[in-house]
């Protein structure tokens, strides 16, 4: 870390030891998980600066105290450090004193030394605003989602669509949930835990997230839609409520058992259901639940079967390009970090073009430390 802010307390709170430091000090960690954290020291007040004993002080008037910093997080610099630790493992790590201050460094003159932590800070500048921008890609994609759901079920999504294909905007209809499916939830068949034990469980199919997840007596066999029953769950809306099975599963009585009429194309109807706001349906406050007669209630937006295909077209395509985009930023989201530690390798092998030949050696820089030490 370069100029942080550190911590303004009173001293009758300090309750560990601690050590004085100085402005300009480089700080190196010697602590197990945090070896090679390192932390330059600021003057940002004038109260008595100090340090946990966990530090490794690093003094030296000699040598641009933002290049030690940088040099100290690389790749190379933590190898040594690693390399000789005291203690059982874990947390209670350590690394030496008395090793680290024989471990190298690389030592070009103070003039390059401030070229490489100027090229260093404009590289990481560049890495954190691409990471702040790739970020914003990734978290947005629930906005993102959520806008192409709510299009594609507000008619906007293929007002276009409705236009070439000379379908009216007047032909979309408010049906009631029990209008376009029959409910199946009676016709349960009772299962033994024998039975159960060599069927499939609903878990993880289109849309869903893993609601049914008690054990229970029923099974059902088909293409069906399941719509959550769990107060919690819709109240929260931490997991879809309703998504398709195919096939012969069981279930518990926590998810209602749809068959979806043939006017209604199954994933156009899922879909819808996943994006509603179903709190205003759910009863009772201490576990609240989603009735059937309350389910029945439920007001579907329902355009013509051909366009209720091409919403689900749409979605589909239009999905999976953000989840495209999502899954790219995040993949440069987890490179950036590498992409830091080339950096301060290259930096510290003389590979960002920062090195003069016209330039003094360092030779008498090096002596210049060696007498202080």
């Amino acid at each position: 870390m370069a100029d942080d802010y550190p911590e303004i307390i009173a001293g009758s709170d300090i309750g560990s030891s601690k050590q004085s430091v100085c402005k300009e000090d480089v700080l190196l960690c010697k602590i197990n998980p945090r070896i090679n954290r390192v932390w330059k020291v600021s003057q940002f007040t004038d109260n008595e600066l100090i340090a946990s004993s966990e530090w490794i002080i690093i003094r030296n008037n000699h040598i641009n105290a933002n290049y030690l910093m940088y040099c100290f997080q690389s790749k190379y610099f933590r190898e040594f450090m690693l390399s000789n630790v005291s203690g059982v493992g874990g947390s209670l790590m350590r690394a030496q004193p008395k090793y680290v201050q024989t471990y190298p460094i690389p030592l070009p003159p103070l003039s390059e030394q401030q070229r490489i932590v100027e090229r260093i800070e404009e590289l990481l500048a560049k890495l954190d605003e691409a990471k702040e921008r790739l970020q914003e890609v990734a978290d947005s994609f629930a906005v993102r989602k959520a806008a192409i759901l709510h299009n594609a079920f507000t008619g906007e999504l293929t007002k276009q669509w409705r236009r070439e294909n000379g379908v009216r905007d007047e032909s979309w209809e408010e049906k009631k949930l029990s209008e376009i499916t029959e409910n199946q939830d009676s016709k349960r068949i009772p299962l033994s835990k024998s039975q159960r034990d060599n069927m499939n469980r609903i878990y993880d199919y289109y849309g869903a997230s893993g609601i049914i997840d008690k054990v229970d007596d029923y099974i059902f066999e088909g293409k069906k839609l399941l719509i959550g029953e769990d107060g919690a769950n819709l109240v929260t809306r931490s997991k879809d409520i309703a998504f398709i099975a195919d096939g012969k599963y069981w279930v518990n009585n926590h998810a209602h058992i749809l068959d979806v009429k043939d006017t209604v194309l199954l994933m156009y109807l899922c879909n819808y259901v996943n994006n509603m706001d179903l709190i205003p349906y759910v009863t009772g406050s201490a576990q609240p639940k989603l009735t059937q007669a309350k389910m029945n209630n439920i007001k579907i937006f329902l355009p013509t079967l051909p366009e209720q295909h091409e919403i689900v077209r749409l979605i589909d395509d239009l999905l999976a390009r953000e989840r495209a985009a999502q899954q790219a930023a995040e993949q440069a989201l987890a490179s950036i970090d590498l992409m830091k530690k080339s950096i301060l390798a290259r930096a510290f092998r003389g590979e960002l073009g920062t090195n003069k030949a016209s330039e003094a050696s360092a030779l008498e820089l090096l002596k210049q430390v060696l007498a202080e030490n």
